[in-house]
């Protein structure tokens, strides 16, 4: 339903959609002439090569050479600013004219030392998004966001999430003590818990624990092992799924072009921090390999606190032809976490330290299987076939009671929740270029099946103190909430897009998404009540059988009119939904009550923005960006004092500005001296959201939660030959974590629970630094060097209930050897 056009966030919506109308219309009326540049790439010996990219500057378009080594770039008129990269060879820059045939010889590397590559690495990935097509991918029109992981000078091994992301605009971070190994980001008012509102993938398959009825991620790829991170915003939607946040894809280590390639890094820090990461790579012919082992441990900064974990990874690749291909790969992630639990305000303000939860334990155990298949029918033509599965395990023992101030005094049984989460799928892709009016267009074509049986029980504990998580309900036959359930989940999905190059500056990419989701719970629930004297007042059993089937399309369009010196205005509206199903409905949390009709969420996601590079001395994009929500899922107070209420609020929209920027401060002044490195960035994000409309009471014109009006990141990197050192800065205002717009006494000791209210404004500050010297590599650091206390979560389950601190001061030291 349209809300009434009397409402501020009418006026603000209209704005919005009134300066994407006239960004539509200075585009399609300053389409300019067409102009093709072409040549042929040989070595010395003038024998042609195929595989090179080549990529313009100047307008940003890129073409990879086939067997004739012959080469076709949209261009300017005038010179453009063309590089070539190949494997193996010299990273080759030269200006070339439109009317020029011209052929360009690259210059073979005897010895590919990691200086050099380094060096051409860092000039090729400089511009910080994808291209338009990428494989069986169109990103035309889209905001995206890449990071180039081997390029940060942060603390991976402990997979930072604030300094990994800092260049991420928007972000809003749940921080755990557990050494990285869940990753919980959000942002643009998304609940950042396990990531669960974006579509997470590792090498473009699925990884989270069921991508509709469950799609929290318990498992996050070490950074270490990582060459980029790949972000889609919401427009992600139609290529690869429904979710409001778009897509994040990890994108592992290549193999090494070497036959075997071996790096070992060992990191100690505060709180018994120990991980080791080793990986083993190389090429012999057709077949190349690349695989890891990551092992961490960790105490934590309060009691009752520890963590270890295995990882291990395997990839295998095939190359039959110069057009097919086949990679497997497997992954395992096993850890076990103890958890202090939450704290109420005042516990936070008088000892952040503290523990009263001894007996609080979390297991996971994933096991992901993938098996693609590339194929290219043509040079214009790409199909890549894509098989997945996932065979896992969350568990969680503990005592979970929402009075934060209330010790376990371990007596009595505790609260179990097993899961298991069994799925597969197979996701097809063909992609045809083709030319329109003298210009390179491409149709996308896909379709996804995905399968899921998932299993979710939820009773009573042992009255143990270990990580035991075997049921105990004959034990305790009056555990307050039992439920054992089963979730056939089925969905069958078709896409396509079409890259329509009006010109060689200005693209039109409309596409859609067709959805047909079967969603199944089979099972029961018990629900027993006490009154205050302890007798049993309600004891119902309930068997259900319940089956929710849904249709529908999602459409998009996205538009790019590239500038000269490779400046780029893009804009794009997509519409969304985000299921919702009874796998995550039926657990029941003492301090959180779920509304048993709570429907999907729909509504739309609009991006229009300016990106663009200065040569090697400044990157930009800035842009402006609104989400509209109906029937949007949050919380509000529920009728106990002591629980949230989670249900479909009303309708809402989140919009605001987003820029980030980079400036080479060493390209800028200092030229001439290759050895001498210093940058400086700066990202930022001002965001402002409302409830529109809602049925529930004192909701409507509210804030909506995790929307910090301010957003801020910057620092600077600075270093000589290979020395670098980083600082980093962040600032996050306030924001509520519920509808109601809560707000406590922070001082009040009288409060029981630490889930109700603001999270403050906090700053935190980290340095970081890394020395090379031949085959060893030795890196430092200080997070939160400033020593703040502060907090980014207010949990209604685990790891709480309440306030979760953020890590005070740590530091941590690794060293690599490679060879």
């Amino acid at each position: 339903m349209i809300h009434s056009p009397t409402k501020p966030g009418y006026f603000r919506l209209t704005i919005l959609l009134k300066v994407f109308s006239c960004l539509l219309f200075l585009l399609s009326a300053n389409v300019a002439a067409q102009t093709i540049l072409s040549g042929t790439v040989t070595n010395p010996q003038g024998e042609k090569l195929s595989g090179v990219k080549v990529t313009n500057r100047t307008t940003g378009s890129a073409f990879t050479t086939g067997n004739d080594g012959t080469f076709t770039v949209n261009a300017v008129q005038g010179e453009n600013q063309l590089v070539f990269h190949k494997d193996g060879y010299t990273l080759h820059e030269q200006a070339i004219k439109p009317a020029e045939n011209s052929t360009v010889i690259l210059q073979q590397v005897t010895e590919l030392n990691e200086v050099i590559i380094q060096k051409e690495k860092e000039k090729l990935f400089a511009l910080g998004h994808l291209k338009d097509i990428e494989e069986t991918a169109i990103y035309a029109g889209k905001k995206t966001e890449v990071i180039a992981v081997d390029k940060l000078t942060a603390n991976k091994a402990a997979n930072n999430a604030r300094q990994i992301f800092a260049q991420v605009v928007g972000l809003t971070i749940n921080e755990n003590s557990d050494g990285g190994l869940q990753l919980s980001i959000g942002g643009r008012g998304l609940n950042p818990n396990r990531t669960s509102n974006f579509n997470t993938r590792q090498n473009g398959y699925d990884i989270s624990a069921d991508v509709l009825g469950y799609p929290e991620s318990y498992y996050t790829t070490p950074a270490e092992a990582l060459e980029e991170i790949q972000i889609i915003r919401g427009a992600a939607s139609l290529q690869y799924g429904t979710q409001f946040g778009g897509l994040i894809n990890f994108k592992l280590h290549t193999p090494s072009t070497k036959p075997i390639e071996v790096i070992t890094r060992t990191t100690a820090g505060s709180y018994g921090l120990f991980t080791n990461f080793t990986s083993l790579s190389g090429t012999n012919k057709k077949f190349s390999y690349y695989t890891y082992f990551n092992y961490k441990q960790g105490d934590g900064f309060r009691p009752n606190s520890a963590f270890s974990s295995r990882n291990f990874f395997i990839n295998l690749n095939y190359q039959f032809t110069d057009k097919t291909s086949l990679h497997f790969d497997y992954t395992l992630f096993d850890y076990l976490a103890k958890q202090p639990g939450g704290l109420t305000d005042a516990m936070f303000n008088s000892d952040i330290f503290q523990s009263n939860r001894p007996r609080n334990w979390f297991d996971v155990n994933w096991n992901l299987f993938a098996l693609r298949l590339k194929h290219k029918f043509t040079e214009s033509a790409d199909f890549s076939l894509q098989l997945f599965g996932l065979d896992a395990s969350r568990n969680t023992v503990g005592y979970l009671s929402n009075r934060a101030n209330n010790p376990d005094t371990g007596e009595g049984g505790r609260d179990l929740i097993v899961g298991k989460f069994v799925n597969w799928g197979a996701e097809a892709r063909y992609l045809q270029k083709y030319t329109l009016k003298n210009q390179t267009s491409a149709l996308l074509l896909g379709a996804k099946y995905y399968q899921a049986r998932n299993k979710a029980m939820q009773g009573a504990g042992s009255a143990g103190l270990g990580a035991d998580f075997n049921p105990a309900n004959d034990a305790f036959p009056l555990y307050p909430s039992q439920s054992d359930y089963t979730y056939p989940n089925l969905n069958v999905s078709f896409f396509g897009e079409n890259m329509f190059k009006l010109s060689q500056r200005f693209t039109v990419t409309p596409g859609f998404r067709f959805e047909s989701i079967r969603t199944q719970a089979e099972g029961y629930w018990r629900r027993i009540n006490r009154d205050n004297a302890g007798n049993v007042i309600l004891d119902q059993l309930e068997n259900e059988d319940v089956v929710k089937s849904r249709n529908f399309i999602l459409l998009g369009l996205g538009l790019s009119y590239k500038l000269n010196n490779g400046i780029a205005v893009y804009g794009n509206i997509s519409q969304n939904y985000r299921s919702v199903t009874f796998n995550d409905i039926r657990t029941a949390s003492p301090g959180l009550i779920i509304d048993p009709n709570i429907t999907d969420e729909k509504g739309y996601t609009f991006d229009a923005g300016l990106r663009g590079r200065i040569d090697e001395r400044f990157s930009y994009d800035t842009s402006i960006y609104a989400l509209m929500y109906r029937d949007k899922i949050g919380e509000t107070q529920s009728e106990s004092e002591l629980a949230r209420y989670r249900t479909n609020i009303g309708t809402a929209i989140t919009y605001g500005w987003e820029v980030m920027a980079d400036w080479n401060i060493a390209k800028t002044w200092f030229k001439q001296n290759e050895s001498l490195k210093w940058n400086i960035f700066v990202n930022n994000a001002i965001t402002k959201s409302e409830y529109l409309k809602s049925g529930q009471p004192n909701v409507k014109g509210n804030e909506v939660e995790f929307v910090p009006l301010y957003n801020l990141k910057t620092g600077t990197t600075a270093g000589y030959k290979n020395f670098l050192v980083s600082v980093q800065f962040t600032y996050l205002s306030s924001q509520f974590t519920d509808s109601n717009n809560t707000t406590v006494n922070p001082n009040d000791i009288g409060q029981a629970t630490g889930v109700f209210g603001k999270i403050p404004s906090y700053n935190v500050a980290d340095v970081s630094a890394s020395y090379k010297w031949r085959m060893f590599k030795l890196e430092a650091g200080i997070n939160n060097f400033t020593n703040n206390y502060y907090f980014t979560r207010r949990a209604t389950g685990y790891p709480g209930p309440g306030i979760i601190p953020s890590d005070p001061r740590t530091f941590y030291t690794t060293l690599q050897f490679s060879f």
